[in-house]
């Protein structure tokens, strides 16, 4: 995988991961004992998303640079 591609995924596994355990803050406040279930999924799935991206930070940080361009 190209370290562009892996710095993309970073980004979009931790914000998406902290939206979704965002999203099921709300929707326990919101929908209260029903919704207990749907938060529990987005909770589980948004942390996981963000301890992937932090495990792709480190990932990252020991891949090798790309050769620089020629001009």
């Amino acid at each position: 995988m190209k370290p562009a591609r892996v710095e993309a995924l970073v980004w979009v596994l931790i914000y998406g991961g902290l939206l979704m355990l965002s999203l099921g803050t709300f929707v326990v406040r919101q929908i209260g004992a029903t919704g207990r279930a749907i938060a529990i999924v987005l909770f589980v799935a948004g942390a996981l998303a963000v301890i992937a991206g932090a495990v792709l930070v480190f990932v990252r940080a020991r891949m090798p640079d790309p050769p620089p361009y020629d001009t």
